[in-house]
């Protein structure tokens, strides 16, 4: 993954200091209030609650260990690469996360200046990164860049699109992490349909330092500090995760150029949706895409197309995830058979061999590593 010299340097004091302290207002916003009131909640982001006590983490929060660094960050984002680009090559890392309900938040900084990239997974997040302090460069195309600073923001589907940024010395970021189903969802309950390509492969800058994004932004934080741990489950964390999304599908779609309030979008999605529910009911019986379209009433062609235009892959996919999914829960559940072959065989896998592969593919693990964890 292009991971440089892992020698440990001894930690930068006034750095890891600055990172820390905060609760100082800087001396150019001390005249304006407001601001200096938003700038105080996000630089306090998931590090101590609404009593000033330390928010208690699951993990460790500062790390010069690209090991232990790339463990927590593939667990709260998702696998990617990371190079040093300046002369200090060994990181001094500051890691902090919330759970709102399916949404992770995260406050981190490498310490140092990175490149970071990685490839277009369909297994991958939506990602919001807000820069609180220094400067991140996102790259949008091979000869388009965009620099956020100033509490912007920046959104992309790293499920749907390649992505490479910069980060300087001075970094300090409040990251938001989707799962794309969960978006997708949200669109589907509130707008009634499921955005295409044009929505999921736009890649841009939102917020800013006046927004009503940060805003809301520092709301979920101020409820975080209320509540450090009980946002994770329960209908608060739902609520707080509904706002969020529909707040970002608004600003993501106006930036976008599409419009999700056209009523024309909300027609062929009923299609989609009673085929996913067929598929979810009877993903054990392995049903053939034209049983499937039968189900719904409509054309085989006509349900592809429309999996195509509102989910951006086949219908068959859908149901392979939902076949895995169902493999990987039984495979947890101490209540099923003990034998990988047995649970496979029950979700329609004929072929260990392919199964093995598809699994571990899918889930970065094999099928027996995961009867272990039971």
């Amino acid at each position: 993954s292009g991971r440089c010299s892992r020698s440990t340097s001894s930690i930068n004091s006034s750095r890891l200091s600055r990172s820390r302290s905060v609760r100082t207002i800087p001396r150019g916003n001390q005249r304006n209030p407001t601001r200096a009131r938003g700038w105080v909640i996000t630089r306090d982001a998931l590090i101590v609650d609404a009593q000033g006590n330390a928010i208690r983490q699951h993990h460790k929060i500062y790390s010069e260990s690209w090991e232990e660094i790339e463990d927590w960050s593939n667990k709260v984002y998702m696998p990617y690469s990371v190079v040093p680009t300046g002369k200090i090559v060994s990181p001094r890392s500051l890691m902090h996360s919330a759970q709102v309900g399916r949404i992770t938040i995260t406050r981190f900084a490498y310490g140092i200046p990175v490149n970071i990239t990685g490839h277009l997974d369909k297994m991958a997040n939506i990602i919001v990164l807000t820069t609180l302090e220094g400067k991140s460069r996102h790259h949008i195309n091979k000869s388009e860049s965009v620099e956020i600073f100033n509490n912007n923001s920046f959104i992309l589907d790293c499920s749907n699109v390649d992505y490479d940024l910069d980060f300087d010395d001075d970094h300090l970021q409040l990251n938001i992490t989707i799962p794309p189903d969960l978006m997708a969802q949200v669109c589907q309950d509130w707008f009634g349909f499921i955005p295409g390509d044009t929505l999921w492969r736009h890649k841009c800058a939102i917020g800013g330092a006046e927004s009503s994004w940060l805003r809301l932004i520092e709301y979920v934080v101020s409820c975080i500090a209320e509540a450090p741990n009980q946002l994770a489950y329960g209908r608060a964390g739902r609520h707080l995760e509904q706002m969020i999304c529909v707040h970002l599908l608004n600003e993501w779609a106006s930036r976008a150029g599409l419009n999700l309030n056209d009523p024309s979008n909300r027609l062929a999605p009923r299609v989609v949706r009673g085929a996913e529910q067929y598929m979810a009911d009877h993903a054990a019986e392995l049903p053939t895409m034209t049983e499937v379209a039968r189900a719904v009433g409509c054309s085989l062609r006509t349900l592809t197309e429309a999996f195509r235009r509102f989910r951006g892959y086949p219908p068959s996919q859908f149901l392979k995830e939902r076949r895995l999914q169902g493999t990987r829960r039984d495979l947890l559940n101490d209540q099923c058979p003990n034998a990988v072959a047995d649970i496979a065989a029950a979700w329609g896998f004929i072929s260990m061999s392919e199964f093995a592969k598809i699994y571990r593919m899918r889930f970065h693990e094999k099928p027996s590593e995961t009867l272990r964890k039971r």
